[in-house]
């Protein structure tokens, strides 16, 4: 294969969606040790709801044509809330002393106080 070959073949976004790792989960779920974390942890055994409803979503994805999945697994990725908030490093910056309570450094201040001590 030629170096051509492989950055066409690179620059085309493959859609593989499996539905093996919803299927695992559900699976999971129904174990005797996840029913019992979570009858220790909640006081009930879990319905695995959510699970079903993941593996029916991606199962029923897979009947859709491959623009169409492409489609909705692009919208729902710009859908997902980012976990981290990205900031310039003034706003870190800030951010951080507001968060720590850090008062800024203030050279006039400390020669004041230098003066009268001495």
């Amino acid at each position: 294969m030629s170096s051509g070959e492989e950055v066409s073949s690179s620059s085309v976004p493959k859609c593989t969606l499996s539905c093996a790792a919803c299927f695992d989960a559900l699976w999971f779920c129904y174990s005797p040790v996840h029913q019992m974390q979570q009858y220790y942890r909640l006081g009930t055994l879990d319905t695995c709801g959510g699970k079903w409803s993941a593996l029916v979503d991606c199962l029923t994805l897979k009947t859709k044509s491959r623009a169409e999945m492409q489609e909705v697994l692009e919208s729902r990725e710009k859908a997902k809330h980012h976990i981290w908030t990205f900031r310039t490093p003034e706003e870190a910056s800030s951010n951080w002393n507001k968060l720590h309570e850090v008062q800024p450094f203030d050279t006039r201040k400390e020669n004041k106080e230098r003066e009268q001590a001495a």
